[in-house]
């Protein structure tokens, strides 16, 4: 029994791995197709919608089912707007703040599961909780502007808000048993279904421009599709698993490798300085994890 225990415990954790580092290659794809003049709402509307028609005919290839019942609807469509709001929140507070100080307060998030956790009469042992902290202050490190910054209230506050979008979906995914026996691959279609819709309801009454402007060759379809794979359909693909496998909790601390893979990506592929204070970040942040993964093993073995 033990065996089995550590076998999921150790899926559930390269689960969250991949969803981290997946959802941190945003900047390889998004970078280009922002500087090329693609909306926002235009491009979040693409990859999920793109992801959406792949997860579905992947679906439709492994035989899987599509159907589910009338009251697992409104969950799946909640989890979708969670999910899709904590994208359009980060963009909108990039608007406000720099991204670094965004980056810094959406990994509140982990804070916010725990919190909602605790509500629940879930609480996180004192490792979790110390990795938790470790990370928060590794992503400060990495994060946090050298320079004088303006903290102007909305960027904050739509930032804030990304991060608890996303506590919300995780221990949704993890707590609810309304869609308990809703497959990963459902549910996560589902999901992206009604961040397809929302974003295009979005998009349709704005004055953004042509709805196509900005996308003009095949690197831009192929950033496009790549934005579909990586950072949305395999990111909460993997989510969904690590959540349902080792809980919300856990999961949000493993969340940490997203910030340590964008600034990696932007310092290898886009040749942006790496300071020693981040590099302090990152290994803080990789050491807060191993113990977390450590002492997790130790405590799966005293059962």
């Amino acid at each position: 029994m033990v065996k089995t225990d550590g076998k999921r415990a150790a899926y559930g954790y390269m689960a969250g791995v991949i969803a981290g580092v997946s959802y941190g290659m945003n900047p390889l794809f998004a970078k280009s197709l922002l500087q090329g003049g693609v909306d926002v709402l235009t491009m979040l509307f693409f990859r999920y919608v793109i992801s959406f028609l792949i997860m579905g005919a992947w679906m439709l290839f492994k035989g899987e089912s599509f159907r589910i019942r009338g009251k697992e609807i409104w969950l799946l469509a909640i989890l979708g707007v969670l999910f899709s709001c904590s994208s359009l929140f980060l963009f909108e507070s990039y608007r406000f703040i720099p991204s670094g100080l965004a980056t810094t307060l959406v990994y509140l998030y982990p804070v916010f599961v725990a919190i909602i956790m605790a509500i629940l009469k879930d609480r996180p042992s004192w490792q979790t909780s110390l990795s938790i902290a470790a990370t928060l202050g590794g992503v400060v490190l990495l994060s946090w502007p050298s320079e004088g910054i303006s903290l102007h209230w909305a960027g904050m506050v739509l930032a804030a808000m990304s991060a608890l979008s996303y506590a919300f979906y995780l221990v949704i995914v993890n707590r609810s048993r309304t869609i308990s026996h809703v497959s990963e691959h459902a549910l996560t279609f589902y999901a992206l279904g009604t961040g397809s819709l929302l974003f295009l309801l979005c998009r349709i009454p704005g004055e953004h421009g042509a709805f196509l402007q900005g996308i003009s060759s095949l690197g831009d379809v192929g950033n496009l599709v790549g934005l579909a794979i990586f950072p949305t359909m395999i990111s909460m693909l993997t989510l969904a698993i690590s959540t349902r496998m080792i809980g919300p909790t856990k999961t949000s601390v493993l969340g940490v490798f997203e910030p340590v893979t964008a600034i990696l990506i932007g310092t290898v592929l886009f040749s942006e300085p790496m300071t020693g204070r981040m590099a302090a970040g990152i290994a803080v942040c990789i050491l807060a994890v191993l113990f977390m993964v450590a002492s997790g093993k130790k405590e799966s073995s005293a059962k």
